[in-house]
């Protein structure tokens, strides 16, 4: 999804067109390169009762189904001139000279963009004769993401997914609420009474998943949801349906990507120390933004307990650095031109200070490795770090349940949108 999101955002400041296609039947169209049989048939009469089918092509509910179609995908496009994508194999692109074209693939559902329309147009009907495709028309819907074009770029919401989860849920006769997760409410694992169905809850928390591809505000507190997966109680459902509630306040939010030109790369990280009342383990959040675009964002518990508050803020600041890497490879591969140092802003002065500093002592000697990633790219050039009040630090709505207040602040300062009335 982070590469969705990266690809779309790149078009809307580049002007390209967006377009998507559906792939009929794809799971029919590959061939196997194993012997592969199946039970006959219900309804299919044959003189003898023991034989059994031997399959010449795939079918849908195969274990080898996926594979098999990404292979027959590549070798088609590959005899297309186009390169499948070193840093996500879900992404093609062919590039001559200042033309290029991007192929964004997930299973049977493609999206094409780029500047060379005369090739995405005969790249349609060269498609359309090897696997018979459905186009249908400009980018606005794909794996559940609602894309609608605004004055200022594009918002890619969720809307009917929020609307019928809270059908399903009974929601809508409650009183919306302005904050995901009550701040004052430390949820325990075995606190509460264990509920009598506890698949219930796991699938509301399977759905609420979905939905942080496109809710940065709410990563936070589906990630804490999803750590009672294994043993739901009471106290959790009824978090549940406080964050559905929350939901209920405008279902229409979602994030904006900007049409403005500016694509400077820049990054928060955050964390929260030994917030988990049952392990003690701190939780680490990190929010990426080309221009004023999100583009990649991450709510997680660490996996390790931290011994303070800097380890803490460094382990968090290890991961977007990681994050960064990848993205400024997959940037310059979308011909996104990328300005070094990518700024990296943290809320942490040790953690800022262990980065800098060039001599391993006795309290960081546990985190050695951590520490050598970080300097590395430090002197490569790749970031550059900098301080920022915690305040100003967008971050925090990864990493602790906030006051409605404080929670609005942070999303007016995000482009967390909601979509405009039709």
């Amino acid at each position: 999804m982070t590469t969705v999101r990266t690809l779309v955002a790149c078009a809307v400041k580049k002007g390209w067109g967006m377009f998507q296609l559906d792939v009929n039947n794809a799971f029919l169209h590959r061939d196997l390169h194993e012997e592969v049989y199946m039970k006959v048939p219900q309804g299919l009469e044959i003189p003898n009762p023991g034989l059994v089918c031997k399959l010449n092509k795939s079918l849908y509910g195969l274990k080898q189904a996926s594979r098999q179609w990404y292979a027959k995908l590549t070798e088609a496009l590959s005899f297309r001139g186009y390169t499948h994508s070193h840093y996500d194999h879900s992404l093609f692109y062919r590039k001559a000279g200042p033309l290029v074209v991007f192929v964004a693939v997930y299973v049977d559902d493609v999206i094409l963009t780029g500047t060379d329309t005369t090739e995405i147009v005969q790249l349609k009907v060269y498609l359309d004769d090897t696997f018979k495709i459905k186009d249908l028309g400009r980018l606005h819907y794909f794996l559940g993401l609602e894309i609608l074009d605004t004055t200022e770029g594009v918002l890619i919401s969720q809307r009917k997914f929020v609307l019928d989860l809270l059908r399903e849920y009974d929601c809508f006769n409650y009183a919306p609420l302005s904050s995901p997760l009550d701040p004052t409410v430390k949820l325990r694992a075995k606190e509460g009474p264990p509920l009598s169905d506890p698949t219930f809850y796991r699938k509301l928390i399977g759905k609420l998943n979905f939905l942080t591809n496109t809710r940065l505000d709410i990563a936070f507190s589906v990630q804490q949801l999803n750590q009672f997966m294994q043993d739901p109680r009471a106290p959790h459902l009824q978090a549940a349906y406080h964050f559905l509630r929350y939901l209920k306040k405008d279902p229409t939010l979602g994030v904006h990507l900007s049409m403005d030109p500016d694509c400077t790369v820049q990054a928060f990280c955050d964390s929260d120390w030994a917030s988990c009342p049952d392990s003690r383990r701190s939780v680490s959040g990190y929010l990426v933004l080309l221009g004023n675009s999100p583009i990649s964002w991450k709510s997680k518990k660490q996996e390790t307990v931290s011994l303070s508050s800097a380890e803490a803020e460094y382990r968090s600041l290890r991961k977007v650095v990681g994050e960064l890497t990848w993205l400024h490879r997959l940037l310059t591969e979308l011909t996104v031109p990328i300005s070094s140092p990518i700024a990296v802003y943290c809320d942490s002065q040790s953690a800022i200070y262990i980065a800098r500093n060039p001599v391993f002592h006795e309290r960081t000697k546990h985190i050695e490795v951590d520490c050598h990633f970080v300097r590395n790219k430090l002197q490569e050039g790749l970031i550059s770090l900098h301080h920022v009040s915690t305040s100003d630090q967008l971050a925090d709505i990864l990493t602790k349940a906030l006051t409605g207040v404080k929670h609005s602040v942070i999303l007016h300062k995000l482009a967390v949108k909601s979509s405009p009335p039709t």
